[in-house]
């Protein structure tokens, strides 16, 4: 089996690669290099530039529909309220902010006169119609697995889409990031053309959803752990990262899930966000269940197969951690049996917070009514290994989409202080006793407060 083992976050950490201050040094020295390699790109040109629009079979675009869905290119290419795929969202970066391009098929606002062959190089070679390299906020690493064929479908479908005359606004990036060339060092060291190689010894489903994961769905962007050079460390695949300041953990064997996941009850989460025994989509995650409620039912339940295997069969660890969570889960009030030194110390309660603020929902367990939720032992953001998302959470709560009808939690950003959230974090985290104390909570929690 083979996986793109190096790649570089999408969204929030689309150039870390060039994060350390240690690397600025060797920056003017790669400016020089870049320019060179740079240099070798032209533009293949395209199409003669005519306003006709090329045409497709039906089944075609349903399948460009279904992959556009896993590759989530609504994502970052749709800003809320606006006309689809015309680019404007903004993906924030430690070094100024990137804007998702219009992907409509407008003659000159869009790709309308990109031939198919430059839709192909642009996904796998981060390089568009005009020679530029592209940004790998734009994950072209993982785009480079994907098929002729699929790809085929996907161009079918962007280039049948509604024309949108629209410019997104101009990317503020901070010299050296700004300088594009850079990127031709990073894919000369990084990027992978080698295509995904299926593994014999396997089922075709795990092929199919070892291929999606790794392609398309680009889950490594967010779940695995970035290098100095910002390339996911390929001894560490799957093991953990970030996304938009929400900790995304590992989907290897040291997944943090207190209840082991099957892969029936992981392709339910991917499509609806909630399954029994597991706590609902949260942050950047909302918006991937979104896209996966379009994609095709055997897409989505091949990445559930795929990802449980990489999880491993339940060991007996990892079965007494669920005994024990289901065990709490079923207390009374859903207390901790006993409350950690580090919570006891805290000036409010955490424990009291809870009770006034939380056990209303949450000790109940999720039924019907939804005005009942999971009880928290059971919800991965307690277990996690970082308590970015169960922060963020408490802050921002969980929103259901517009126009949907879905549970939903709401933020506390305004009726809790951040001593008090400090104070119920701590708390929540003895609901984990298997896990150690969280350090630094309080300066975690003044560090997601908005600017």
């Amino acid at each position: 089996m083979t996986y793109l083992g190096r790649s570089v976050d999408a969204g929030t950490n689309c150039v870390r690669f060039l994060a350390s201050s240690g690397k600025r040094v060797a920056l003017c020295a790669l400016l020089a290099l870049a320019s060179g390699i740079a240099s070798s790109v032209a533009a293949p040109g395209g199409p003669d530039g005519s306003n006709s629009r090329p045409s497709f079979d039906a089944a075609t675009l349903e399948r460009g529909a279904e992959l556009a869905a896993v590759g989530g290119c609504s994502g970052c290419h749709t800003v809320e309220g606006g006309m689809p795929y015309a680019g404007g969202v903004p993906l924030g970066t430690p070094f100024g902010t990137i804007y998702g391009t219009n992907i409509t098929p407008h003659a000159t606002t869009g790709i309308g006169r990109w031939s198919e062959q430059d839709f192909v190089r642009a996904m796998r070679e981060g390089v568009d119609r005009d020679g530029r390299h592209l940004y790998p906020a734009f994950p072209y690493p993982h785009f480079a697995l994907v098929s002729d064929d699929e790809l085929h479908a996907l161009y079918a479908y962007v280039m049948t889409r509604t024309p949108v005359d629209y410019v997104p606004p101009a990317n503020r990036l901070t010299f050296p990031f700004n300088v594009r060339p850079m990127l031709a060092v990073w894919n000369a060291l990084y990027l992978r053309r080698d295509g995904y190689r299926p593994d014999p010894t396997q089922s075709a489903q795990w092929n199919r959803g070892a291929y999606v994961v790794q392609s398309l769905g680009h889950c490594g962007a967010c779940h695995s752990p970035l290098d100095a050079l910002g390339a996911e460390k390929r001894d560490d695949y799957l093991g953990g990262g970030s996304a938009e300041g929400w900790y995304a953990p590992p989907l290897d064997a040291t997944n943090p899930s207190p209840v082991p996941w099957t892969a029936e009850a992981l392709a339910t989460y991917l499509r609806r966000g909630i399954a029994p025994q597991h706590a609902m989509a949260g942050g950047p995650m909302q918006g991937v269940v979104q896209e996966l409620a379009q994609a095709s039912d055997d897409d989505v339940d091949a990445m559930a197969v795929y990802l449980v295997s990489l999880m491993g069969s339940p060991t007996p660890d990892r079965e007494a951690r669920a005994d024990q969570s289901l065990a709490l889960a079923s207390s009374p009030n859903g207390d901790a049996p006993a409350v950690r030194s580090s919570a006891r110390d805290q000036p409010q309660s955490g424990a009291s917070i809870y009770r006034g603020a939380c056990a209303s929902c949450h000790a109940e367990g999720r039924r019907a009514s939804s005005g009942t939720a999971l009880q928290l032992s059971l919800a991965v953001a307690v277990h996690d290994a970082d308590p970015g998302s169960l922060i963020r959470i408490i802050r921002e709560g969980i929103i259901a989409p517009e126009a949907e009808r879905s549970r939903w939690m709401p933020a506390f950003a305004g009726a809790l202080t951040d001593e008090q959230i400090t104070a119920l974090v701590i708390y929540l985290r003895t609901l984990a006793p298997e896990a150690p104390p969280w350090h630094n909570v309080s300066e975690q929690v003044a560090k997601a407060r908005p600017s």
